[in-house]
């Protein structure tokens, strides 16, 4: 077994070149004491034209500030709120990509990764660590990286699946004991509830789940309790996961493959998630290049994905990755598993979101914003869902999906989408057929 030598940060860090490109493990573990010894380095002048790729990570990160143009160059595959404001400012970028091909761009050669920095478990008998909450991409990147730097930390849970990697794919080893991030649930809005309501009474016993951290997930959760043999085979989970499981509906029975288990590319939560998760057997933390895979998705009967959006058009067209031409996150895995979805058997894809924006700005729209990106498109729609209900716009004709939208929209905004719609297809939109 590989014996671990222990180094600093700074002395770590010593192996990123100018020109180099330094892959990030994401979200819960976030190698922030590497990040931060980076930066130091660029900020003393030794470094220039980093580039800098991750999804999304977590806390305060300085590399993308205008102060650091030049020297490093921050290159998303999702835009978090930590960095929305640089990207919209230019001072980092996004890579457009499905998240199931982050991994891809890395295995193919289209992203030569020099430096991996990751955190990891402690090592265990046999020679193994573990990726934790983060598989993702960053299991690629271990296995092409030039260099791995790990920060080894006792807070990381050790997570089964293909988080599993041997010490001898790690370089340089640092030692660490910083709290892994967290997010405690939020209490729910009357409206998270409204929508959860609606998107849980589309979700059958038997149905494999696929959705992500926040209000509206956390509702339909909260709406299932009375549900039998549900599986999730997702992108991520969070603690709206963990009453499920303790009641005995999430049990995975009903799954095609990976049969019992709870599968995830990486999480996001509280302690209490990361301590569920932590030599869980149930749970198997896979490759994003599985668990959002078209190919695998639809090997799985009725799954049922949800997902949200910034806005949707009158014809159902999905903006879910910006506002106008300001970029907000990202395609992440929405066309992954509204794709499996809707080549799974009995599976039906999902768009969740609230009527009207903060502002109270109806999100059903005539038309998207000039310069809002098409994540998902019109063919790929069907269920759609807000605290007003939920309508199915497969197989239906543009007038139909837009009367359909309408009758969900907020009904402030009802007249006007309805006088848009009338302009938009003429006096047909509100023929009323004789009856016979």
């Amino acid at each position: 077994m590989k014996q671990v030598r222990y180094v600093t940060a700074e002395d770590a860090v010593k192996v990123i070149k100018s020109g180099d490109r330094v892959h990030l493990s994401c979200v819960a573990v976030t190698p922030h004491r590497l990040i931060e010894a980076m930066v130091d380095r660029g900020r003393a002048g030794e470094l220039y034209d980093v580039k800098i790729q991750h999804l999304h990570i977590e806390g305060v990160v300085d590399y993308a500030n205008p102060e650091f143009e030049g020297i490093f160059n921050a290159q998303q595959f999702f835009v978090g709120a930590n960095l929305r404001k640089q990207t919209q400012a230019g001072y980092a970028d996004y890579i457009p990509v499905f998240l199931s091909e982050t991994q891809k761009l890395i295995r193919e050669g289209y992203l030569k990764v020099n430096v991996a920095m990751i955190m990891v478990s402690l090592p265990d008998k046999h020679g193994y660590v573990s990726l934790g909450t983060s598989v993702d991409a960053t299991l690629a990147a271990v296995e092409h990286a030039d260099t791995v730097i790990a920060l080894v930390n006792p807070n990381v849970p050790r997570a089964w699946g293909d988080a599993m990697i041997r010490l001898d794919q790690i370089d340089i080893f640092v030692e660490d004991d910083s709290p892994l991030y967290a997010h405690d649930l939020a209490p729910l809005s009357e409206m998270d509830i409204a929508i959860g309501r609606n998107a849980a009474s589309l979700i059958e016993d038997g149905a494999c789940l696929q959705m992500g951290i926040g209000g509206i997930p956390n509702a339909v959760l909260s709406q299932l309790g009375n549900h039998k043999n549900l599986g999730v085979h997702t992108e991520m989970f969070a603690d709206g996961i963990l009453p499920l499981v303790e009641k005995g509906v999430i049990t995975g029975s009903m799954k095609n493959i990976d049969k019992g288990k709870m599968v995830a590319t990486f999480l996001m939560g509280s302690k209490a998630l990361y301590d569920f998760v932590d030599d869980n057997p149930l749970v198997a933390m896979m490759d994003v290049g599985h668990t959002n895979n078209v190919a695998v998705i639809r090997k799985l009967d009725r799954v049922t994905a949800i997902n949200s959006a910034l806005a949707i058009d009158l014809t159902g067209q999905v903006c879910a990755d910006s506002i106008g031409i300001k970029h907000y996150s990202g395609v992440g895995g929405q066309i992954d598993f509204i794709r499996g979805a809707g080549h799974s058997f009995r599976g039906r894809p999902i768009i969740a979101m609230p009527s009207v924006t903060e502002k109270g700005l109806s999100k059903i729209s005539p038309t998207l914003i000039e310069g809002s990106g098409v994540v998902s498109t019109r063919a790929n729609i069907h269920w759609v869902v807000t605290e007003y209900g939920a309508v199915n716009l497969y197989g239906k004709t543009l007038q139909e999906r837009a009367k359909l939208l309408i009758s969900i929209s907020h009904p402030n905004h009802r007249e006007a989408l309805d006088k848009a719609a009338f302009e938009r297809f003429g006096s047909h939109f509100h023929f009323v057929p004789k009856s016979i």
